[in-house]
């Protein structure tokens, strides 16, 4: 007997969805391709040979989503936009079908629900799947960085968040329910994670990244691949990952979003695609191109990236995908193509397989095809990538999903405890003079101050849906929920982030006073707003001459020139410390930014950077101490942008002094407080040349009288090498909980991965000689150290 899930779709209409293929079950006249029986490999070359080459184009390219259904009530139908792309283009893929923002107008309104976001795709599908020649289900890519973006979500911490917890393991659940929100509402692909390496502060999407460090964005960027796509992206809660972007994207010239790139191959093998390689040898199914050139080259026509690295040197076995209008640009903003269609050969011949944009091949590759610049063959090649995720996926058998399922599963009370541990195991103690913190929860009265300090979306970052009021706990209502009504808590704001016009500090100063602490609430926003103008690629356009300025100051299209807090932010912290008053100060933002009178003034700091919607709570957790804090800097806090980069893990020469300041950054890589102590004894190493391995041993204890949590970290220093490397380099790490007198013996595996360098003939090579291991708490803080040696040189590949 076979089973079958009743449900809604479009205008109401009830209908049975088969685990069978949805096409005729009459087994002896079903096409090949429509046999869910038949390899995978045989299903892709007969459907590709009865596809003509309009339907083939159509198959790689990407329009967006969101104006392909109306919604009606409580019902949702497709458009009239998506019949039109389907019946003139053959549409095989859609991009931010159920995205939400000031971008594409979606709001609360006239947005979907996830139940909603059920019905939608679900009509796409059926009219896709009944109203085509061929009946080739669509592929739905989403936005997924930190969470779905759509409307009823759970919103996590953004990227830079994520990788402070210095915990893989817990990163990987949090991808599994942001996989599963996703696939119960009908997508197929997340984008995310964002690999890029962040080396420069001034970029605005540095809150996107997980930081400075290849080795830490590497281990992220796994556990992201694990949990969205797990072991089957057929189960029903998984969807493909997709890395962006490649590559070198973080370091732009002067910080301009999608600059130029100029460094060698060695530098870019070295540090810019360790992390992507680890995510493709983790079985990550999509890689997306990035705006910028690389030494010239534009990353979207790049054929040394997408053939020669990604495929020859990496096995990658899914598919590429361009960044929005990336291959237009090849034209309109790189220069390098004449026409339209020069673009679209030059980046499907280089190894672009689909097109995000649904204009950069369209019209635009037909007419490369016929013009002779792009064969069958590279056509079909590309096509059958895509065609090979939606059989993989079961999609031609089962392109539905359940919105009951939907409904149950997204943003329930499981996914948003686990938004509020991902939250805390973020933030960061900066400072804590004379043990200011933990605040005492008998505390009679308390101010809450800043600009950020009850505002819903200054704590969620960029690419984050509308939210429905109670969704996010702002840091008043987490200390409103963690003191309840005992405590007099209050509130001003005293300041916008970049607006000086409604500034109230004297309202400050006044509730500062007459409480018995103050927590201050600073920072910046990445939150887009309505007044606000975007590009086409949905970057936010800057106006430095609007009369009234928006809060953002951070997310994309907002690079900086400076690092400064913005507006009268350091006008209204100077104040209310006047006042004499115990201060901590709560940092939420996207970037780092210059804090040198905060560290020299203010006793306690701390940086939660964008936390998410139970950012609140994870806050208050910690400043009340339910919570130790453990998290970690993932990039080097500046104290002038004068020393920009300066990143940790530079090459030698060592760095010397400025005229002005030292060349050290204010706070470095690795770098984090704790509310109890911790000792580093009898570090053990021993190689094991059988094995290839050398295991490193050490003793950590918690020496204080408080439970919490240490980040051990392992540094690599190359005594003397072939090439040029870095004064060190992180290694491996691990974040290890002990209760109060507790020790535990820590053990590491050093392989050849973590000692590999890319050598003068552009090899990957263990070379023999002295290694300088360092453990420590910090990049700055090394605890303890030792020499190895490897005794013969080893080609890896």
């Amino acid at each position: 007997m076979i089973k079958r899930i009743q449900f809604a779709i479009g205008l109401g209409l009830a209908f049975s969805i088969s685990h069978l293929p949805v096409f005729a079950q009459n087994k002896s006249t079903l096409p090949l391709y429509k046999n869910a029986k038949a390899p995978v490999e045989s299903r892709i070359k007969d459907l590709l040979s009865r596809m003509t080459v309009e339907e083939k184009v159509g198959q790689i390219s990407m329009p967006l989503g969101w104006p392909m259904y109306n919604k009606n009530g409580n019902e949702v139908e497709v458009s009239e936009t998506f019949k039109k792309s389907l019946k003139e283009s053959y549409t095989g893929m859609l991009w931010a079908t159920l995205r939400a923002d000031p971008w594409t107008k979606k709001t609360l309104a006239n947005g979907l629900n996830p139940e909603l976001a059920a019905k939608a795709t679900n009509a796409i599908q059926k009219y896709a799947v009944e109203n085509t020649r061929l009946g080739i289900p669509i592929l739905l890519s989403e936005e997924a960085p930190h969470g779905h973006m759509a409307i009823g979500t759970t919103v996590f911490p953004t990227s830079i968040g994520q990788s402070s917890t210095f915990n893989p393991e817990l990163i990987e659940k949090m991808a599994r329910a942001i996989a599963e929100e996703t696939r119960v509402q009908g997508g197929h692909v997340g984008y995310g994670p964002v690999l890029d390496l962040a080396r420069e502060p001034r970029w605005s999407r540095v809150e996107e990244t997980y930081g400075e460090d290849h080795v830490l964005i590497s281990r992220m960027g796994e556990a992201m691949v694990r949990g969205m796509q797990g072991k089957s992206i057929n189960s029903g809660v998984n969807v493909v990952a997709t890395l962006k972007h490649l590559a070198a994207y973080g370091a732009p010239e002067g910080g301009h979003n999608g600059s130029s790139i100029n460094l060698g191959l060695r530098t870019l093998h070295q540090f810019y695609l360790p992390q992507f390689k680890a995510a493709v040898k983790a079985g990550v199914l999509s890689v997306m191109t990035s705006y910028n050139s690389i030494d010239g080259v534009p990353c979207s026509s790049n054929e040394m990236l997408l053939k020669d690295v990604l495929i020859k040197d990496w096995d990658f076995k899914g598919f590429v995908v361009s960044d929005l209008n990336s291959i237009s640009g090849l034209k309109s903003n790189h220069h390098v193509a004449g026409t339209a269609a020069e673009a679209a050969a030059m980046a499907i011949n280089a190894g672009l397989d689909a097109d995000l944009s649904g204009i950069g091949y369209g019209k635009a590759l037909l007419d490369a095809i016929k013009q002779g610049k792009v064969s069958i063959k590279v056509l079909d090649s590309a096509v059958s990538k895509v065609l090979r995720i939606k059989f993989r996926m079961g999609l031609f058998e089962n392109p539905y999903v359940d919105p009951q399922v939907a409904k149950q599963k997204v943003r329930n009370e499981e996914k948003i405890g686990l938004a509020r541990e991902v939250a805390r195991e973020s933030i960061i103690l900066l400072k804590n003079q004379n043990q200011l913190l933990p605040l005492s929860k008998k505390i009679k009265s308390i101010a809450v101050i800043g600009p950020n300090a009850d505002n819903v979306y200054n704590q969620l970052g960029d690419y984050t849906a509308p939210q429905a009021a109670g969704n996010v706990i702002t840091v008043l209502q987490g200390i409103k929920n963690k003191l309840g009504e005992t405590t007099q808590i209050n509130y001003v704001k005293g300041c916008a982030i970049r607006d000086t016009l409604s500034s109230e500090i004297e309202n400050a100063v006044m509730a500062a006073k007459k409480s018995d602490a103050v927590v201050m609430v600073l920072g910046g926003s990445s939150a887009r707003d309505f007044k606000t103008e975007y590009i086409e690629t949905g970057a936010a356009k800057v106006n430095a001459k609007a009369e009234a300025l928006s809060d953002m100051e951070s997310g994309e299209g907002y690079d900086r020139a400076t690092l400064d807090l913005m507006g009268d932010q350091v006008k209204l912290l100077k104040a209310v410390m006047k006042t004499g008053k115990p201060v901590v100060l709560v940092l939420i933002k996207g970037r780092p930014l210059n804090l040198n009178w905060a560290a020299e003034n203010v006793p306690a700091i701390l940086d939660a950077w964008y936390p998410g919607q139970e950012g609140g709570n994870a806050i208050a957790d910690v400043l009340f101490g339910d919570y130790n804090p453990a998290g970690r800097l993932s990039i080097s806090v500046p104290k002038s942008v004068g020393q920009l980069p300066v990143y940790y893990n530079a090459r030698y020469p060592e760095k010397h002094d400025y005229i002005e300041m030292d060349a050290k950054p204010l706070y470095p890589f690795g770098y984090g407080l704790s509310y109890t102590t911790f000792a580093y004894q009898n570090l053990q190493i021993a190689t094991n040349p059988g094995q290839k391995t050398v295991n490193v041993k050490i003793d950590l204890k918690n020496t204080g009288s408080t439970d919490g949590e240490e980040v051990v970290q392992l540094y690599l220093r190359h005594q003397q090498s072939s090439v040029v490397m870095p004064v060190k380099q992180l290694i491996k790490f691990k974040r290890v909980a002990l209760k109060s007198g507790e020790q535990k013996t820590i053990t590491f595996s050093i392989n050849p991965s973590d000692l590999e360098i890319y050598n003068q003939k552009m090899q990957w090579e263990v070379e023999a000689g002295t290694y300088h291991l360092m453990v420590g708490s910090s990049s700055d803080d090394i605890q303890l150290e030792k020499d190895f040696v490897v005794h013969h040189s080893a080609i890896l590949r």
